[in-house]
């Protein structure tokens, strides 16, 4: 960090702390680079054993901290999460950054201050994902359903509106920042998230049997990848993971006996059938997706599907001369048939070489996530100060005024204000006619329709 930095207040801003997942991996990292930061959240329920991610830090937290039934339903007082946000003050910071895939985005800062958002994803339930969610919650029709597409449209209005609070976005992929293009206007750079690889070494000897690992739930298709190998009934594959979808999994394992459901696995086991399973296969479409980087940390490729994070995490075959997997084109029985094929057949080990993988996973390691970001802090902050020269102008103005006799004629005689184009300040360095100049966060403003 360079000493501009150092003497600055920051504030890190992250929506809400219940547990430790992939978002919460970032928070850590922005609170090891920043260790004299303060923390801000919209609630904090963590439970006493999973606080060490914070590092000793107490978050001050919004009024939905204190509602009833908070901490089992905070999720339920969504709608008031924007307007709680906003009254969190930040006016002594200045640097914000806001952590968000909700309404972390939605704090209010001043004209002084940076405001940098690191986006996982915009609401996605609210935008291109709200028909996949709305089927899923079993809200189609009736009352129930058009409140929750009300709800959905306020929640819209409430992001679109914060987004121009921001003054640099920074997307988790560059799929989630043509996300933010589409529903912001706004560009954002990519700093692909932290992956721990030193938790996953590399074992290059692998076991007969292919490995699906995930959160059962409806996006992850884990019922589709029993399917597909169901019709591969010489193939093996072992299922990582509990979840709502559990149900579904264990009724489409019944018929498929190659199949083995392991349900929840300590972290010692998830990283021994990583490190030994012949490859991982992963149907979803995620926002970036941290479990194929940690397969390939173990030196074992992925079988992907072939959209979201996974064309950024997965070194496709035929895209790169050390491939480090495969992708599929559709969610589908058939297409992962195709893809189990199509890698056996390209030699799997020989083609896919473990060292290959690790070598790529290590391109996420923490220590690089933290490196990129701040220097994409830095860079982003000298330039937002070198937009404010009206602050030095101002200041050399007051001098002038204090040190110069006073006028006896004119606007001071009059016992009038003066006008800004007569103080002492050059009419080139006036505020307002400099930032619309040079200022990018006044460009590429254009709201979605």
């Amino acid at each position: 960090m360079n000493a501009s930095l150092e003497r600055c207040r920051i504030a890190v801003v992250h929506e809400w702390l219940v547990n430790c997942a992939g978002s919460e991996k970032v928070l850590e990292q922005m609170l090891l680079m920043f260790p004299h930061a303060d923390l801000f959240s919209a609630v904090d329920f963590l439970p006493e054993g999973e606080r060490g991610f914070l590092h000793g830090r107490t978050p001050r937290t919004s009024f939905v901290q204190r509602l009833p039934g908070a901490k089992k339903r905070f999720r339920s007082y969504l709608p008031l999460m924007p307007l709680a946000m906003e009254q969190l003050d930040l006016s002594g910071y200045d640097i914000v950054i806001s952590s968000n895939h909700a309404v972390a985005k939605s704090v209010i800062t001043g004209p002084d201050q940076l405001h940098l958002s690191y986006v996982h994803s915009p609401m996605r339930y609210a935008w291109d994902l709200q028909h996949q969610y709305l089927r899923e919650a079993g809200l189609t029709r009736g009352l129930k359903g058009a409140v929750a597409r009300g709800l959905l449209h306020y929640l819209r209005q409430c992001d679109l509106g914060s987004a121009h609070r921001v003054d640099r976005f920074v997307a988790n992929s560059a799929f989630i920042a043509r996300r933010i293009a589409k529903v912001y206007r706004r560009e954002a750079e990519v700093v692909h998230p932290p992956v721990d690889v030193r938790r996953f070494a590399l074992h290059e000897a692998k076991e007969d049997f292919y490995l699906a690992a995930s959160r059962l739930v409806p996006y992850k298709c884990m019922p589709l990848i029993v399917r597909a190998f169901a019709r591969m009934p010489a193939r093996r594959l072992v299922i990582i993971g509990d979840g709502p979808d559990m149900p579904r999994v264990r009724a489409e394992a019944a018929a498929a006996p190659n199949v083995r459901v392991l349900g929840y696995a300590a972290d010692e086991a998830l990283v021994h059938h990583m490190q030994r399973a012949r490859a991982l296969v992963f149907a979803a479409e995620e926002d970036f997706g941290i479990a194929p980087v940690e397969a390939q940390a173990c030196g074992t490729p992925v079988i992907a599907f072939g959209r979201g994070g996974s064309l950024e995490t997965v070194r496709g075959l035929g895209s790169h001369t050390e491939p480090t997997g495969l992708w599929f084109g559709a969610q589908t029985v058939e297409d992962i048939v195709d893809a189990v094929g199509r890698f056996e057949a390209a030699g799997a080990g020989a083609t896919f070489t473990p060292r290959a993988c690790r070598a790529h996973a290590e391109r996420f390691a923490p220590e690089l996530f933290r490196a990129r970001l701040g220097a994409l802090i830095e860079g982003t902050w000298e330039r937002f100060r070198g937009e404010r020269p009206w602050a030095a102008a101002v200041q050399r103005g007051s001098v002038a005024q204090s040190t110069a006799a006073p006028e006896t004629s004119g606007a001071a005689g009059s016992g009038q204000a003066p006008s800004v184009a007569s103080a002492s300040t050059p009419s080139s360095e006036l505020p307002e006619q400099k930032r619309l100049e040079v200022s990018p966060r006044l460009r590429n403003a254009t709201p979605a329709t």
